[in-house]
């Protein structure tokens, strides 16, 4: 008998494999710039909002800018007008004051003779002379050149030429309201001489005083 043990047929031996693992993957981390490509990028901001800036700002100024310079400037430029207007304009304003006293003066005359029917007469070196509308407006026209002359020569003395000229008109007007109580014919006369000199002296002194 044969005793060799014929070889048993034994299964073929499988490699166990441990299953495959997927390999954890790490976190991609962001990568941190370097100081060199931070400054850089801080560079190109800062010369793409330059000149944004630089643009708001001049559109931002320029209002502030003209806002306080046209208060300043329009001083300087309306002055040298107002200057050279205010002496014609004073000028004229007076002419029309010493012409308007002598037509006050007139219409009082023609109030009181023509239609009152008072004989407006005053004592003179030859006797009665009659007073006629010549001599009112003459007069008047006297008076108020008198006046607006005597402002004129104060203005070029003293500063306060409107209240020395002012105070002394009033005085000789008094003095003036002497000679028709002296001069007149009858108390009517005497009224109406006194009313004319009242009437030129506050036309003139109103007149040529106002500013």
């Amino acid at each position: 008998m044969n005793t060799t043990p014929h070889p048993r047929n034994t299964p073929a031996h499988t490699s166990t494999q441990s299953p495959i693992r997927p390999s954890a993957q790490t976190p991609t981390r962001p990568s941190t710039p370097s100081p060199a490509q931070s400054s850089a990028q801080s560079s190109a901001q800062t010369s793409a909002q330059a000149p944004a800036r630089s643009s708001d700002q001049p559109s931002a100024q320029a209002p502030a800018r003209s806002s306080a310079q046209s208060p300043a400037q329009s001083p300087a430029q309306t002055s040298p007008r107002s200057s050279a207007k205010s002496p014609a304009r004073s000028r004229v304003r007076r002419l029309f004051a010493v012409m308007g006293a002598a037509v006050a003066a007139v219409a009082v005359w023609v109030l009181a003779v023509p239609v009152g029917g008072i004989d407006l007469t005053v004592r003179m070196g030859a006797g009665p002379q009659p007073v006629g509308p010549v001599a009112v407006v003459l007069a008047s026209l006297a008076a108020g050149l008198a006046g607006w002359a005597l402002l004129a020569v104060l203005e070029r003395v003293t500063a306060k030429a409107g209240r020395i000229w002012t105070i002394t008109a009033l005085a000789v007007l008094a003095l003036s309201l002497t000679g028709p109580l002296g001069s007149a014919t009858g108390s009517a006369a005497t009224l109406v001489l006194l009313l004319m000199h009242l009437v030129v002296g506050s036309v003139v002194v109103l007149g040529l005083t106002r500013r």
